[in-house]
């Protein structure tokens, strides 16, 4: 489990009551309402500008991920010829006390074993692999997603070529019901606790970092009873021609 979901759980409530006072203030007809006399404005005022510093994050944020993939190569740099199998392979190789035995992933070696040919297709966990310049060097970057057994989480992951080597620039697993992609960012979307509310949380690419870095975190209503609007259907992300899954 993501260590965002405890952290969200305990704001969740509190979230709720903020966003339900809204609506109620907003009315539920849609028409325009008179908010009377305008406030005269106030400039922020600083609390306690004495406060020491916090000894540690407040949050323990795991907010960047970078590793070269051992064992992977890619022809011709260009990573559309690289095979996404051999990519998840290669992690599952890499952190054998997740995938092993009574790993918090220990199912999922099994499964990728269908993702082979002649393998039962519908039990293969790697999901539509997608390809987008998200780094921002012109040339394209792989997005991969694949199920996670026994948790039924999706792992996914962001990988680039830096000098002929394929560089993983994130890596996060949680309970994902969406995931999109807008110009260098990744956004995922999660359930929330709560019915009529979702997380999305936003993956950002940092140079300096040279990974996609924890950018956002939202918690917002999603079942268009707000104002009486329906959600706005989301963009697919696009998708290369060459994509396959397999």
């Amino acid at each position: 489990m993501s260590s965002r979901r405890l952290q969200r759980t305990a704001l969740a409530v509190t979230a709720v009551a903020l966003l339900s006072a809204t609506a109620t203030a907003c009315g539920d007809t849609g028409a325009l309402q008179g908010a009377g006399s305008t406030p005269t404005a106030v400039s922020p005022a600083r609390l306690w500008p004495d406060l020491r510093p916090a000894s540690s994050p407040a949050y323990p944020y795991d907010v960047a991920t970078r590793a070269i993939v051992e064992g992977v190569r890619v022809p011709g740099d260009d990573i559309r010829r690289v095979d996404p199998v051999d990519v998840v392979e290669a992690e599952i190789k890499a952190h054998p006390d997740d995938y092993a035995g009574k790993g918090a992933y220990g199912g999922t070696p099994d499964r990728m074993k269908e993702c082979r040919a002649g393998g039962d297709e519908a039990r293969c966990p790697l999901l539509k692999p997608y390809y987008r310049d998200l780094t921002g060097d012109g040339k394209a970057d792989l997005t991969l997603g694949f199920r996670l057994y026994p948790t039924n989480q999706t792992g996914v992951r962001v990988y680039t070529v830096e000098k002929h080597r394929l560089v993983q620039v994130l890596s996060d697993n949680d309970a994902i019901i969406g995931v999109e992609l807008a110009d260098r960012a990744l956004i995922e979307r999660s359930p929330a606790d709560i019915s009529g509310y979702e997380y999305r949380t936003t993956w950002v690419w940092d140079p300096h970092e040279r990974a996609m870095t924890f950018s956002r975190d939202e918690y917002l209503h999603t079942d268009g009873r707000r104002h009486g609007k329906k959600p706005a259907p989301s963009p697919s992300p696009s998708v290369s021609p060459s994509a396959s899954t397999r």
